[in-house]
């Protein structure tokens, strides 16, 4: 493999395991607020989706992507992702949970799985494109 290809994969696994954590503060808060509050799915869900969110950008803008760009410009960037994304997630997400009575876990899983495979895609080309291993922690290695 060469050492272009190891890099990506490493970032591809860095990701991974960035985003099981997010998701697991995603799950946690999700099931904290669905067993709890006696709110219908949507609040619920977005919710924990902005805590994960927080986590999981700034975890990977630092380790995964190793980006020293500019903060700001990255969350815009990233805040609009989420401009398009969150409210398609949240509509069908409650469709599915309160419109056809799909289980809500099944549902917010597939969300998740969704949001890390649109999101790494959309970061590695669009947020940090330009910026890739550009921080103090790349500079060391």
């Amino acid at each position: 493999m060469s050492n272009a290809k190891h890099k990506e994969f490493l970032r591809s696994l860095k990701f991974l395991v960035f985003s099981i954590s997010a998701g697991v503060i995603e799950i946690v808060v999700f099931s904290l607020l669905n067993e709890f509050t006696g709110w219908s799915y949507w609040p619920c869900y977005l919710m924990a989706l902005v805590l994960s969110v927080l986590w999981n950008f700034t975890l990977n803008r630092r380790y995964t992507f190793q980006s020293a760009s500019n903060v700001p410009v990255a969350m815009v960037k990233v805040f609009a992702f989420y401009c398009v994304f969150t409210p398609v997630s949240t509509v069908l997400g409650n469709f599915l949970a309160e419109g056809l009575l799909w289980n809500e876990y099944l549902v917010t899983v597939i969300n998740m799985v969704a949001n890390f495979t649109l999101e790494f895609l959309y970061d590695r080309f669009y947020v940090f494109r330009d910026s890739l291993d550009t921080n103090d922690l790349a500079q060391k290695h």
